[in-house]
């Protein structure tokens, strides 16, 4: 399985990913995670990804165009087109008949539980964009499958809530486990979490 993730702090994930069951996974070619400068999608001499938001208000919002940019060099047999004002309501999924899937991690997105884990562990490929600054131009919104959070409180961005997705979904890929009688036994598994365990 392959993991994309857009973000523009690279190197945060480098060791997280270096390290246990995802480097062991890694080694032995089960999973692959590519990490990508949104910067480099970027155009201009400053390579700028935000912009002041229409209306005013604090913060930064992250531009359509850079997401766009690297989401059609990214994905496979790319069909998008960059939405236009007014954005509509709602619109049919990009994901559908596809092994490929794009995540937004956005507080307003559907929590994270293991459900979704085991729902995302069937796709071949994750393309998960990592936010910052005080949010994105919701044209963004147009161009993903799907929003996810991992809770309902504040994050500086959006780097560890991917690695926490990438993190449950890897590890249900077959072979990146030990044993994997471990996937069986293990919390939220079942209707109950595990059993009070001791030490030896």
């Amino acid at each position: 399985m392959r993991f994309d993730i857009l973000t523009i702090f690279p190197s945060i994930f480098d060791s997280y990913f270096s390290h246990s069951l995802m480097a062991r996974g890694r080694k032995l070619g089960l999973i692959k995670i590519a990490v990508h400068d949104i910067r480099k999608f970027a155009r201009g001499k400053h390579k700028t990804v935000d912009d002041r938001p229409y209306g005013g208000g604090v913060g930064m919002v992250m531009k359509v165009e850079v997401i766009f940019n690297a989401l059609t060099k990214l994905k496979r047999n790319s069909s998008l087109t960059l939405p236009s004002l007014p954005v509509p309501q709602a619109g049919p999924s990009r994901g559908e008949g596809k092994r490929e899937r794009v995540i937004l991690m956005t507080p307003q997105g559907k929590v994270f539980n293991q459900k979704h884990v085991k729902r995302l562990a069937k796709y071949d490929r994750l393309i998960i964009i990592s936010g910052r600054y005080e949010g994105y131009d919701e044209r963004i919104r147009k161009l993903v499958d799907e929003e996810i959070s991992i809770g309902d409180y504040v994050l500086t961005g959006g780097e560890l809530p991917a690695m926490v997705v990438i993190d449950a979904v890897a590890r249900l890929q077959p072979g990146v486990v030990g044993k994997e009688q471990s996937l069986v036994d293990e919390s939220f598994s079942k209707p109950l979490l595990e059993y009070p365990q001791y030490t030896r």
